[in-house]
Formats: structure tokens, C-alpha cells, sequence
């Protein structure tokens, strides 16, 4: 059902052994999210407050809970540590998406494997907000938030990679306030060009 990666068992075994109580394990859920993504919790839980109908799985060395709504959400994820210069800590990688449309189901996988993969390394994230008569609508966050390339970003890798893997999307709208941007990657400069914040 769900694979703990041997990077994110360490680190697990390693915060458990700091907490010293008996009998915990770990508690991964779906604790809501927007119409096409999940947001999740992951903590420490004991193995006594574990509800009758959990899915419980052995990790190696500790049990991972699951409860029965989030169950079918997290079919097939994998949850990972990772240490890097942009990014640090337990990440959930997840097959499932939350929208029931699959041309945004189609466009949401193209966003979580292909674009913000890319725009992380500027601290920026790209999120799907809705599909409507092929026309994808989404919002720029973090760096790209009011940064200077957005445009450019849109034309020649968001809307590229989206239109490229999903034909029923005619165009892509970026519906984002760059104005209101405060700490963008690129500032756009007076002359109409980017400079690096």
C-alpha cells in the first residue's frame, strides 16, 4: 500500500529513538488538500490509540498506521526523507490525484513530475486551480511569485509541457497576482528585463 524508502526509515528510526517511549509507531493521513492534490500529516502515534478499522503496516523496525479514509488516497505512495539545499524533510510522492476529471488528473501528474521538479530549484511551485473547455488554469507560488521570467516560464515550459503531454488542453492561464509577489527570484527590471533577486 504505501512504501517507506530507506532514506525516510532511518530518519524514522532515528526521531524514534530520540522520543524513547515505548510501543509508537507512525501515523500517515490525508488531511485535506485542494481539488487536485492532497496535503498530509505524518507523526508519531502509540500503538495503543490504534483505530479498529487502520490499516497497519510493518516498516521494519516500527508500524506505519493508516485510517480507512485516508487508505485509498495513499494506494501506491511513497514516502521519502530528503536533504538538499532547496528542499528538506519528508516528502509524499503519490500516484493519486484529488480531481475527478481525468484531463486534470492528466495535467495535475505533468505539474507534479515535470514542472515543479523544475521551478523548485527557484524556491517556485506552479498549482493547478481547475480545468475548464481545455483551458488549464493555474497559479504561480514561491519564486515565482511575481518574478520577472513568469511569462516566459508560462510560454515556454509550463504551457509547452502541459499541451505536450495533455492534447485536450488548448491553452494555459496563469490566473497569479505577480504584482503582489514579495520575494521573486527574478525581479523584473525597469527596462522590461529580468535581474536575479
Amino acid at each position: 500500500m504505501i512504501t517507506i524508502t530507506d532514506s525516510a526509515k532511518k530518519k524514522i528510526l532515528e526521531l524514534m529513538q530520540a522520543e524513547s517511549q515505548p510501543d509508537i509507531g507512525v501515523r500517515v493521513l490525508v488531511t485535506g488538500g485542494s481539488p487536485g492534490s492532497f496535503r498530509y500529516g505524518l507523526g508519531f502515534m502509540a500503538g495503543k490509540d490504534k483505530a479498529a478499522d487502520d490499516t497497519v503496516i510493518d516498516a521494519g523496525g516500527f508500524k506505519v498506521y493508516v485510517d480507512a479514509e485516508s487508505a485509498p488516497k495513499l494506494q501506491g505512495a511513497t514516502v521519502d526523507f530528503i536533504e538538499g539545499i532547496n528542499q528538506s524533510g519528508f516528502k509524499i510522492d503519490n500516484p493519486n490525484s484529488g480531481w475527478k476529471d481525468p484531463v486534470a488528473a492528466a495535467v495535475q501528474r505533468v505539474i507534479d513530475t515535470r514542472i515543479n521538479p523544475g521551478v523548485a530549484s527557484h524556491g517556485g511551485s506552479v498549482t493547478l486551480l481547475d480545468v475548464k473547455d481545455g483551458i488549464a488554469y493555474i497559479t504561480f507560488g514561491g519564486g515565482c511569485h511575481g518574478c520577472g521570467m513568469a511569462d516566459m516560464t508560462l510560454k515556454q515550459g509550463v504551457a509547452a509541457a502541459i499541451q505536450e503531454a495533455v492534447p485536450e488542453i488548448r491553452q494555459v492561464l496563469d490566473t497569479t497576482d505577480h504584482a503582489s509577489g514579495t520575494n521573486p527570484y527574478y525581479q523584473a527590471s525597469e527596462s522590461g528585463g529580468a535581474s536575479l533577486a
